[in-house]
């Protein structure tokens, strides 16, 4: 009886620790969309706070563009950069252009 008692402790404890922990790709799953796809795609020029510059790319940093403008420069490309409407979903183009935004707001907080 004791060695039952003493098993059903020992393996809930176990299972109570190693529930914990979280998997890689629970990890992956919370990242934004749109920071995922910004690191893949635009941080070689744009940097990973928008305001790199290479490549003659904009600083994201201090962009006036609104929303529908930032789609259309994702989707159709300008200058240098990539046209993404054959690379990226429409979802995948507004998310990257939603999360442009934040990088005024965490450049601005530094």
């Amino acid at each position: 009886m004791k060695k039952l008692l003493f098993l059903g402790l020992f393996f809930s404890m176990v299972y109570a620790c190693g529930s914990g922990t979280e998997s890689t790709k629970e990890k992956r799953a919370e990242t934004p969309l749109g920071l995922k796809i910004y690191k893949r795609y635009c941080v070689s020029c744009h940097g990973m706070y928008g305001n790199m510059g290479t490549s003659g790319a904009f600083d994201l940093t201090k962009s006036t563009l609104n929303m529908d403008e930032k789609i259309s420069v994702i989707t159709n490309g300008r200058k240098l950069m990539t046209a993404f409407k054959s690379i990226l979903s429409e979802e995948e183009i507004k998310a990257v252009a939603n999360y442009t935004e934040e990088l005024k707001v965490k450049t601005s907080d530094k």
